[in-house]
């Protein structure tokens, strides 16, 4: 078995980093945010780099790590960003630019599920691991992962059903 060496992580962060970039940004939310997260995880995964087999992928393993910080994080900074209105909003209208407000609205959505939810979610349809690829990232049993994926999509789906009703225009 192999040892991984300092050019490695550095060939690593070079090809993968923007992807583990933009899975942080999920995970996360905010793009600032998700720089300190993935900063954060490298710095953990380079503290062990040399005990990583040269044969593994270790993307799952920084992805754990950034799961890791994520369900920490909002551990300690249990917040609630829910906005109570004393009316509801206008009805919108149809609008050309409505596939963009919906992924707002979606993105606004998936950081108001909890970490795990939001996870799995992450793992599985944005960066498109199979359920038994994300219970090894996440450390977690298949059935965990079927249940809080579907959990997640059923949240979403109640809090986006009127973004997702066809508008006339």
């Amino acid at each position: 078995m192999g040892r991984r060496d300092d050019e490695s992580f550095v060939e690593f962060v070079a090809a993968r980093g923007n992807a583990l970039l933009r899975t942080a940004a999920l995970l996360c939310g905010a793009g600032q945010d998700a720089e300190d997260l993935l900063q954060t995880a490298l710095e953990k995964a380079y503290r062990h780099w040399g005990r990583l087999d040269a044969d593994a992928d270790p993307e799952p393993y920084v992805r754990r790590i950034l799961v890791n910080l994520t369900i920490s994080r909002a551990r300690r900074w249990k917040v609630l960003r829910e906005i109570h209105m004393a009316r509801l909003p206008e009805t919108p209208t149809a609008s050309p630019h409505h596939s963009v407000e919906l992924r707002g609205a979606l993105m606004d959505e998936l950081r108001k599920l909890g970490p795990r939810q939001r996870a799995v979610l992450v793992l599985r349809f944005w960066e498109d691991l199979s359920e038994a690829e994300t219970a090894r990232v996440l450390g977690c049993s298949v059935g965990t992962v079927k249940s809080q994926a579907s959990r997640g999509l059923a949240r979403l789906r109640e809090r986006l059903d009127t973004n997702l009703a066809p508008m006339g225009g």
